[in-house]
């Protein structure tokens, strides 16, 4: 193919993408130039179907760091694994993409963003989804987009296309939201506590610039897309499916309907084993030069299709009980929550703690508090160093789901769940000048049956509370759910493990009882409407101030005072131009301030802002009057209470001619003879001492900032 391109504009900037010049053995790949962002998007597929019953799709995002003029920090000097934030922008790619393929489609395709170079005005994320969905729209790959994604912001109330990072800091809405011409598929938010309308039309506004972008791929794809191939996909047969129903519906349809969730899935896992054993006796021996052979692989696929079966009556039965006969399978109403509970103060020596159990999903929430030199650096694309100064883990061991599993680094959906909640309690912290302090929530999930991230920011929230933070207001979260068939649909409250699997939606909001602070939404259908948006937002909202009334009665307000355990810090301001003097040369000055007061943390911002940090107040204290008067700087007219330093002897060192007193420490004025006494005085020898303390007025500072003292003037 010959290079092709193609312009538009979005938000005010050229989009331009360049296609048949770069990557040309991949089955497609485009150039995406965004004002100066540019994306290289390759996508390649496998021609056969692998072993799996599930769609291996990966989806990769990485940024190279030249793309924003800087050298890899580190030993090696090079990109090595990615980091949260491009694992997040990976799931942001892959979760409105994935639901765009066949069913059945079980071939493996992987779908690569490279950032080349970063224009911090213009989105690379927003670049990365629409090459991505381009890239695979022009392909033989069977597509079924294209699709688009772009950011929004509100500034004064009014909505603003991709806002640049600095946009963003005035903002009180942060929304990446993606979708086809007809129909949004995912979103990703937080706010600052805003309503449920101004979320809905921030996702509208959104989807205008969607539509305007797919249409720009569709017109691509007209003129240059290839044929799409025609995969086999796993749809089982006609014959096969009424044996398998025969042999395992009836006990499948009640299985489903056991409230417990351990019991039920065992049930389930039990129906299916014996079923696959059944099917398992078939013969697959076949005649190979006259010789009988076994086939395995045709076993394989055979017992993939009867599992597929198996699987798609357990789904039917879900979503019959559920828009049929409105009943869900633990027997709880369509609006109706799990069972609540939660307690505080678990963990006796941490800062904070609590736990929060939501029917079978469980979260312990740990909070730390930290000196500010303890917030976390990134290193990414950013010209300047980015620090955090929240930051919210989210765990999920095995064991939480009663599974055996591997115990290694967090994984994407560990990762994903943590920046969820992050997001939806960053919105209440403090500022730094209010709490100085760095922050970190841990969430360990400890039982798990769906909405476990929700269940996270339950927990974290009233953590914080009982650690003392002073947060804005308490936060909830809930899960929503969807079933939809044809043009009817049910929306769930507080999804379970079981309706999230078999559903169509996970619609997770968070927030306060005057707002959302956070939302996200992930579905697998190709879409849904405005009307299903707005009744899941009220829906949620509702039950969110029903589960905010539940934890006000554990705890209701943030403690006044900060656990025995947690260190104590105290904020003074000082000169900028004065940090070199509380430092010194080579860290000297600061070192023996760190010694002298009993091994105090102090962290200091280039604006001149001290944070000093210790378990004992008296010694902050101690630290801050001695790091204030290091600063100090004399002012004439002013009195002070000075002690004597040195003595001023004449030139034949018989007669005190002066002294010199220290006003402050580091500060210390000439008090000349003639400054001493109202009577004139020849010398002041039997008058004062070394380490006298006398009141003066500063009554000069010359330009070399020399100060001349007045005993005479102060009387």
């Amino acid at each position: 193919m010959e290079k092709k391109i193609f312009e538009t504009t979005l938000g005010g900037k050229p989009l331009r993408v360049e296609i048949g010049e770069v990557a040309k053995q991949a089955g497609a790949s485009v150039l995406t130039y965004y004002g100066d962002t540019v994306v290289l998007t390759s996508v390649v597929s496998k021609d056969e179907a692998t072993q799996t019953d599930f769609f291996p799709l990966t989806v990769v995002y990485q940024e190279k760091l030249y793309a924003a003029g800087k050298i890899p920090g580190g030993f090696l000097r090079r990109e090595g694994r990615p980091s949260e934030h491009e694992t997040l922008i990976a799931r942001l790619i892959d979760r409105p993409i994935r639901p765009m393929f066949p069913e059945g489609f079980y071939n493996e395709v992987q779908v690569i963003n490279m950032v080349l170079s970063n224009d911090p005005e213009a989105p690379t994320e927003v670049a990365s989804i629409f090459g991505s969905s381009l890239a695979l729209t022009i392909s033989s790959i069977p597509f079924l987009g294209p699709i688009a994604g772009v950011k929004v912001g509100r500034i004064n109330g009014e909505y603003v296309l991709n806002p640049s990072n600095t946009l963003l800091e005035s903002s009180d809405i942060e929304l990446s939201v993606a979708g086809t011409f007809d129909a949004v598929n995912m979103v990703e938010s937080s706010a600052k506590q805003v309503s449920e309308k101004d979320m809905l039309g921030a996702i509208l506004f959104g989807h205008e610039a969607i539509k305007a972008l797919t249409k720009f791929q569709m017109e691509i794809q007209k003129e240059i897309g290839l044929p799409k191939n025609e995969p086999k996909l796993y749809v089982p047969e006609p014959a096969l499916i009424e044996e398998v129903k025969a042999i395992a519906e009836k006990a499948l349809i009640e299985a489903v309907s056991i409230q417990e969730k351990l019991e039920r899935y065992a049930k389930i896992d039990e129906i299916k084993a014996n079923t696959l054993e059944h099917f398992k006796q078939k013969a697959f021996w076949v005649e190979y030069d006259g010789v009988k052979v076994f086939d395995y692989d045709a076993q394989k696929d055979y017992l993939k299709q009867v599992n597929q079966i198996l699987d798609g009556i357990v789904t039917k039965e879900v979503r019959r009980l559920i828009t049929v006969d409105k009943v869900r399978p633990d027997g709880r109403k369509i609006d109706e929550i799990r069972p609540l509970s939660s307690r505080i103060d678990l963990l006796p020596r941490t800062h904070g703690s609590s736990l929060f159990t939501r029917g079978q999903t469980q979260a312990l929430g740990v909070v730390t508090l930290g000196s500010l030199g303890e917030n976390q650096i990134i290193d990414g694309l950013e010209t300047e160093e980015v620090t955090k100064r929240f930051m919210l883990h989210y765990n999920f061991p095995a064991f939480s789901v009663g599974e055996t599993g591997r115990y290694t680094s967090p994984g994407r959906r560990e990762i994903g769940h943590g920046a969820l909640g992050e997001r939806a309690l960053l919105q209440v912290l403090p500022s730094e000048d209010e709490f100085p302090y760095s922050i970190r929530v841990v969430s360990e999930i400890l039982e798990s049956n769906g909405s476990s991230s929700q269940a996270t920011i339950c927990a974290g929230s009233m953590a914080l509370m009982a650690a003392g933070v002073p947060i804005k207001a308490p936060v909830a979260g809930i899960a929503m759910g969807l079933i939809k068939d044809g043009d009817y649909y049910t929306i769930l409250t507080d999804i379970q493990g079981m309706e999230d699997h078999e559903g169509d939606m996970d619609f997770k909001v968070a927030g306060t009882k005057d707002g959302i602070t956070a939302l996200q939404m992930d579905i697998k259908i190709t879409g849904i409407t405005k009307e299903i948006m707005e009744e899941a937002l009220e829906q949620a909202r509702v039950a969110r101030l029903q589960i905010l009334d539940h934890m006000a009665t554990t705890i209701s307000e943030p403690r006044k005072t900060l656990s025995k355990y947690a260190p104590k810090v105290k904020m003074i301001r000082i000169n900028p131009e004065k940090i070199r003097d509380v430092i010194g040369s080579g860290g000297k000055i600061i070192t023996q301030i760190i010694e002298d007061f009993n091994q105090v943390k102090i962290d200091i911002e280039q604006d001149g802002r001290v944070f000093i940090m210790h378990s004992d107040q008296q010694w902050i204290d101690a630290a801050a009057e001695y790091i204030t008067n290091l600063v100090r700087e004399a002012k004439v007219g002013e009195i002070y209470e000075a002690k004597v330093t040195r003595l001023l002897m004449d030139k034949d060192g018989k007669k005190i001619q002066g002294v010199f007193a220290e006003i402050f420490p580091g500060t210390e004025g000439l008090i000349h003879i003639s400054k001493w006494d109202k009577e004139r005085t020849e010398s002041l020898e039997g008058q004062v001492n070394i380490g006298d303390q006398v009141i003066v007025k500063v009554i000069k500072i010359d330009d070399k900032g020399r100060v001349d003292l007045s005993r005479k003037d102060a009387m």
